[in-house]
């Protein structure tokens, strides 16, 4: 089994993370649970500021708060230097809510509404990434009313399409996202942006996709863009201050994954950077990222109680834990894959092959398949891995299931970052129409 960050088997047997015993946390904050260890998290982070520091560019690392964006994890960003993405109006208040610098936050999102581009605009953020022509007008109009200039990067779609799961490739032509390059829509967009009196356009965005285990989709991307950079210079007269080539490097959820070093991402991109802009005779411009699960993703682990087992004979057997598609839908979305290993029982040799179900009413609600383990019991803890990006993110109610709770955990300590949700958070939104109303029986 691999072992992430300061995941290790203590002298009782149980998973311990963070310097903390998991069947501690268990029995202090119930499961399901959600564990981050924060050593990893900023490590992860540092990776990423000192590879670039290394590089000699001018950069900005901003951390994807889509992957999972909570107070405490603001907190985190800021204390590691980093400048932050959001977007929508709830991951902006959350990062204002966390005292995080405004002038370090970057709005994305393919249709921001008047509303929440407004409240951007009251916060002072640093920069919008622009999606297309309707927002390029509408910024433009609510920053006049404002009186404000505010700082703009395009994002275009290079026509790079990444080697991972068509729900998470963005950079091919035949996107929801981004201004095309191969088209002239980019092109257009600058054309137009230059004619608006409250943008001011820094350069442009460039993201092609996630879980990504090679370079030559990041070289490309430089490639292209740098190629559009210079044509604009020459016939616009714009010379790009900033190239923002998104975020995407992947990590390893399972032994069939294999990750580049953070390192080896970062020297490609800024090799590539330097070696085609330093060609065309173009100023090197300052360079910014967006990792996302990158930084949060293998920090984290979710643990269950195992419940009820079902065995088939000469099919399978099932094990449930008290958990499952509400806390992750990776695997129905994506057929993604997690290795696991029972917490309290972690040295133990493994007896059996089973596969993982969530209690959620449908048939797809299965965490993992054909997972080898010792003999599983009622009551045992499974601790799944690498759960840190894009669970805590996408969880939901579905079948009024409440939401775990999420705990940082750091040198013997654990700390909640966000409280298991009540009975009354589920139904607190709730109205019952007077007409609907009964008389209560006495």
């Amino acid at each position: 089994m691999y072992f992430h960050g300061t995941s290790k088997i203590n002298d009782k047997g149980h998973l311990e993370i963070g310097g903390c015993d998991t069947s501690d946390l268990a029995a202090e904050f119930g499961t399901p649970l959600y564990i981050v260890d924060e050593d990893l998290v900023r490590k992860r982070a540092r990776q990423y500021v000192e590879a670039f520091r290394a590089s000699g560019l001018k950069f900005q690392v901003a951390y994807a708060s889509k992957a999972f964006c909570v107070m405490a994890m603001c907190a985190i960003v800021e204390e590691e230097d980093m400048s932050l993405d959001v977007v929508s109006d709830g991951e902006l208040y959350t990062a204002l809510q966390a005292g995080f610098p405004a002038g370090r936050i970057h709005f994305h999102g393919n249709n921001k509404t008047p509303d929440e581009i407004n409240m951007a605009l009251d916060a002072n953020i640093g920069c919008y990434v622009v999606d297309n022509f309707v927002e390029l007008h509408l910024l433009n109009a609510l920053a006049a009313e404002k009186g404000k200039s505010v700082n703009v990067l395009l994002r275009v779609t290079p026509g790079v399409e990444a080697h991972t799961h068509d729900y998470i490739s963005t950079g091919q032509q035949d996107s929801k996202f981004g201004f095309d390059l191969g088209n002239g829509a980019a092109y257009r967009a600058i054309q137009e942006g230059l004619q608006l009196k409250n943008l001011k356009l820094l350069g442009v965005h460039s993201h092609i996709g996630s879980q990504i285990f090679e370079v030559e989709g990041f070289r490309m991307a430089v490639d292209k863009v740098s190629e559009f950079a210079v044509q604009i210079k020459s016939e616009l007269g714009l010379t790009f201050e900033v190239i923002n080539l998104g975020g995407g490097f992947g990590i390893r959820y399972t032994s069939e994954d294999a990750p580049l070093q953070v390192e080896e991402y970062v020297k490609a991109i800024t090799d590539a950077i330097k070696s085609n802009f330093s060609q065309a005779g173009y100023p090197l411009p300052e360079i910014w990222v967006e990792p996302g699960r990158s930084v949060v993703g293998d920090a984290g682990t979710t643990l269950y109680t195992v419940g009820t087992s079902k065995d088939i004979p000469g099919v399978r057997k099932y094990i449930a834990v008290d958990g499952g598609m509400t806390d992750n839908p990776r695997p129905a979305l994506y057929e993604s894959k997690y290795e696991a290993v029972l917490a309290n029982r972690a040295n133990e040799a493994v007896q059996e092959t089973v596969s993982v179900a969530g209690k959620c009413c449908e048939s797809g609600d299965m965490l993992i398949w054909d997972l080898e383990l010792p003999e599983v019991n009622i009551g045992d803890l499974l601790a799944v891995f690498c759960t840190g990006a894009y669970n805590y993110a996408m969880a939901s109610n579905y079948n009024r299931i409440r939401r775990p709770a999420v705990v940082f955990v750091k040198d013997g300590q654990a700390d909640l970052a966000v409280r298991r949700e009540s009975f009354n958070d589920i139904v607190g939104n709730d109205i019952i129409p007077a007409r609907l109303k009964k008389e209560a029986v006495l």
